[in-house]
């Protein structure tokens, strides 16, 4: 048995290492970096340790404003996206012919670059003074706009950046929602069509509690992913997301370490550490939520 433990341990081992100096060692040093107060990166000195860094992330509008934006994706992209990969993995589980092919149509947009179809976006939805792009053309059909989506007010830039969100996460959520379906036992639906029981009923009593796990892994991806959202952002709005309003709390780590404001890593540590807390205080209550909406067979 002693044998066996020796043996499971230096399986683990080069695992257990590659962890410790990847995760570990650079959690406990943006913790560290976090607390030091007026820290010098040039000289590697600091005034003291406290929460200086953090009262002062907590009050910088730029931070406010990439907190709001985050909490916003999150908000809208998040439900939506894993409602509408459901419907279509729905209405591709009941469609025989050419499933494979719509399942690879689906499937594109998650293996495109994701610069290469934001900048596909930009182009739909910008308004230049030779054009007013393909979204404003098809908004005049009905009498409406033309509407600046990526220059103009805040709601429109924010509406940009959610619909690209949702595109470009539905690929894997269908993937994911798609093989769930095929999963569930049909033993199950045929007992219910025996009983008379009504589709929705078989959806809401069958289907959802049998693919239940798969939503509550995608929700909690999908949260964690949308919190961890930039690269999305710059490709849209370029790299001042901070002059567009546009940026979000990754992106006000990046330009605390090397954009224009760059050169604070104790401000980047506090508000990586403010993002850290707030993805797994969201993470926890999923997890007490799931306790009565998850069913695992």
């Amino acid at each position: 048995m002693e044998k066996n433990n020796k043996k499971a341990i230096l399986y683990l081992l080069p695992a257990i290492l590659f962890l410790a100096a990847f995760m570990v060692y650079p959690l406990i040093d943006v913790l560290i970096y976090s607390v030091e107060e007026n820290y010098n990166f040039a000289s590697q000195t600091m005034t003291g340790i406290g929460k200086l860094n953090y009262s002062y992330v907590l009050r910088d509008p730029y931070f406010l404003q990439a907190l709001k934006n985050t909490f916003i994706l999150v908000i809208i992209t998040v439900p939506l996206s894993t409602g509408f990969a459901l419907l279509i993995s729905l209405a591709l589980n009941s469609v025989s012919f050419l499933k494979e092919a719509f399942q690879t149509i689906y499937f594109l947009p998650y293996v495109t670059n994701t610069l290469a179809v934001g900048l596909v976006f930009m182009i739909l939805f910008k308004k230049t003074p030779y054009t007013d792009g393909m979204i404003n053309l098809i908004l005049a059909w009905f009498g409406r706009g033309p509407v600046d989506f990526i220059d103009g007010p805040y709601w429109a830039k924010m509406f940009v950046m959610c619909f690209y969100t949702i595109w470009v996460v539905l690929p894997f959520k269908i993937l994911i929602l798609t093989s769930a379906l095929a999963s569930v036992n049909e033993q199950y639906y045929n007992a219910a069509k025996v009983d008379g029981t009504r589709a929705f009923r078989i959806f809401t009593r069958i289907t959802l509690p049998m693919i239940s796990p798969m939503i509550f892994y995608l929700v909690i991806t999908g949260f964690i992913g949308a919190f961890k959202a930039y690269s999305d952002a710059v490709a849209i709005f370029g790299t001042d997301l901070n002059a567009a309003g546009m940026n979000t709390i990754v992106g006000y780590v990046y330009d605390m370490l090397y954009g224009n404001s760059g050169g604070y890593p104790s401000y980047a540590s506090a508000a990586a550490v403010i993002l850290f807390v707030i993805v797994l205080t969201i993470t926890c209550i999923n997890l007490l939520i799931s306790r009565k909406h998850v069913h695992y067979v």
